[in-house]
């Protein structure tokens, strides 16, 4: 994979990292539609790290920023129960204010590097998720995907200044995200064109993550799919005929 670190300038002062994973075909002037990657309260870890070079390897151009780089940068937790706790203590303590103004910075970077096309959507699970259906509304964003968002339901009269396509990917057994919260986004986003949610039965908070206990090999395989798909219909350009 052809990825590294890079600086990404924050609008009020500063500047942190973001792991950049470039489609494989760069070097032959290959470039992509963007991507903003976000975190779980892990940080940017392996796992994320993987999943970004993952989605380079389907051409696109990836950019993961460390979201909590104001508390304590470059964040790497595992998945074990005291790296959880130290995971939840970031998320508790984060200004998602800030982080929305992050992520907004991210999406400018992104869009101004050469290799990406100018279209960007951001993806993310779990705290990304929810921070995934913040920049729909608040960054700037060509589309979202949000795997298993906690809180979303606390942040429904955002909605209405998403004007971009979203897909929304629910666990049907979130031991996180009540079934009422889940129902809540549904009627919220009822009827809107380009809103798609997906519940995945039987399967838990966190079925993405194949590092994780929770995970579903075959609803991960039918999200990204699905995620695949609908960024090929929202950020994807159409091919060039010779």
């Amino acid at each position: 994979m052809n990825s590294r670190w890079i600086d990404i300038e924050a609008q009020d002062g500063g500047c942190f990292k973001g792991y950049l994973s470039l489609p494989h075909q760069v070097e032959k002037r290959g470039k992509g539609p963007g991507i903003v990657l976000i975190q779980e309260i892990f940080g940017v870890n392996s796992h994320i790290r993987a999943v970004a070079d993952q989605y380079a390897s389907d051409g696109y151009t990836v950019l993961a920023p460390d979201i909590f780089w104001r508390m304590q940068p470059m964040v790497d937790l595992g998945y074990g129960p005291e790296d959880f706790q130290k995971g939840i203590g970031y998320m508790q303590n984060m200004d998602f204010a800030s982080g929305v103004k992050d992520l907004a910075a991210t999406v400018a970077a992104l869009r101004g590097l050469p290799e990406c096309t100018g279209r960007v959507a951001s993806i993310g699970y779990c705290m990304g998720g929810m921070l995934s259906y913040l920049c729909a509304a608040n960054a700037g964003v060509d589309a979202a995907v949000c795997y298993y968002g906690g809180g979303i339901h606390t942040r429904l009269a955002e909605a209405a200044k998403i004007k971009c396509p979203v897909l929304f990917h629910f666990a049907g057994n979130d031991s996180y995200i009540p079934a009422a919260a889940v129902e809540a986004v549904k009627q919220t986003f009822a009827g809107r064109e380009g809103a798609r949610i997906d519940v995945y039965p039987g399967v838990d908070h966190g079925f993405n993550c194949w590092d994780r206990p929770a995970y579903n090999q075959q609803s991960a395989a039918l999200a990204r799919g699905r995620s695949l798909s609908f960024l090929a219909t929202t950020i994807s350009q159409a091919p060039q005929h010779e």
